[in-house]
């Protein structure tokens, strides 16, 4: 999974067709849990661009986006806010799934 790193990737890549932003840190215990299904989520949904990010590297951008718990899922399609999967809850590849099947078209 591609990792951001600047702001002005993260506005580029939110403005894309259709892009998932994982927010994470190297820390967070149920961040390396799901860490092993991420290649498969790709795989099985290739019409999204995955990007991960650091909650520690982008703080300011997690603020801004109401990011408190990780790890969290923010899709956008064309620039627009098209769901969100936040919490501090370990998340299971069912639930990361259903999220992704459930974003609007």
């Amino acid at each position: 999974m591609e990792k951001l790193q600047s702001i002005e990737q993260y506005d580029q890549l939110k403005n894309g067709e259709r892009t998932i932003f994982m927010f994470s840190a190297d820390w967070c215990p149920d961040c390396t849990v799901i860490e092993p299904i991420l290649p498969r989520l790709e795989a099985d949904y290739p019409e999204y661009t995955f990007v991960e990010v650091d909650r520690d590297k982008f703080i300011d951008l997690c603020g801004e986006l109401d990011i408190f718990g990780i790890p969290s899922f923010i899709a956008f399609h064309n620039g627009e806010e098209a769901g969100r999967f936040v919490s501090k809850n370990r998340k299971t590849l069912e639930e990361i799934e259903d999220f992704i099947n459930g974003l609007a078209e």
